[in-house]
């Protein structure tokens, strides 16, 4: 009897997996549950018709549109031009290939507030960008989302890199003897590869964007109901020791973000399945 349940017992290659397992689910609980909790509980001592006032007054409206709006923006234009610049770094070699490869992962190194008060001294109507462009960036919506590419672009090169390194060049081959042309080899053979890769790094730069705080305090100019991120009232409220209202606003962030991330990940399961993946 004790040879046979041996023999059926599942081995891993993580020696002592019952125990990992529960470190890993107590870490996530203390580190990511327990926080978030508590901002649901903190926000549990306001009634309904103070969460409301709190989550919809102009300001806070006025916030959530620029956040979302330019977060969703900035992570559309980043998952198009990181397919191009992950194409161009995996498929060519060129003099300076490596630089530019180090220089993706530079909004990763780079402190989110130099990275702010360098955009800003660009972008200003002095700088060196700013004084030939015929619109303002600094301090106006527009900076915000400048903010926002920047930080976010490695997270789509990243994610898509590895995946397009991995695909088969003799299926391009084949559908090349097959009698398809360039267009459409990427568009029926590579890009379905790609698509639950990008979607992710869609999702990541997306999310990344959403709790932006430090790039984008600098260049936004920070005036309410023009250019004032949420994360930032968030630290307003709480500067004006209104803890409930911030965690409110936290809440609201947080059920919005996830509700997105969800459905991007169901869109991203699907295209597996569609694939065979």
């Amino acid at each position: 009897m004790f040879f046979t349940r041996t023999l059926l017992k599942r081995h891993t290659v993580l020696p002592g997996f019952d125990l990992a397992l529960g470190f890993t689910l107590l870490y996530v609980s203390l580190i990511v549950l327990l926080p978030l909790s508590a901002a649901f509980l903190k926000t549990f001592t306001l009634t309904w018709a103070q969460f409301w006032d709190a989550v919809s007054s102009p300001r806070v409206m006025a916030s959530y549109r620029l956040t979302f709006g330019a977060s969703l923006v900035a992570a559309l234009i980043n998952a198009f031009f990181g397919l191009i610049v992950t194409w161009v770094l995996v498929r060519y070699r060129f003099v300076g290939r490596r630089l530019v490869d180090a220089l993706v992962d530079l909004p990763f190194a780079l402190p989110t507030a130099v990275a702010g008060i360098a955009l800003t001294a660009i972008y200003a109507q002095n700088g060196w960008i700013g004084q030939w462009l015929p619109f303002k960036v600094s301090f106006t919506p527009v900076g915000v989302f400048v903010a926002l590419v920047f930080i976010g672009f490695p997270f789509v090169v990243r994610t898509l890199q590895p995946v397009l390194e991995d695909v088969n060049r003799e299926l391009e081959e084949a559908a090349a003897t097959l009698g398809a042309t360039r267009w459409q080899t990427f568009r029926h053979v590579i890009f379905p590869v790609l698509t639950p890769a990008l979607l992710t790094g869609f999702a990541l730069a997306f999310a990344r964007a959403l709790g932006e705080y430090g790039s984008v305090i600098f260049i936004a100019g920070n005036m309410p109901m023009v250019s004032e991120i949420t994360p930032l009232l968030i630290i307003t409220k709480l500067e004006q020791y209104d803890v409930a209202g911030a965690t409110a606003i936290a809440v609201v962030m947080l059920i919005t973000a996830f509700a997105l991330l969800l459905f991007i990940n169901t869109l991203q399961a699907w295209a597996r399945k569609r694939q065979g993946m």
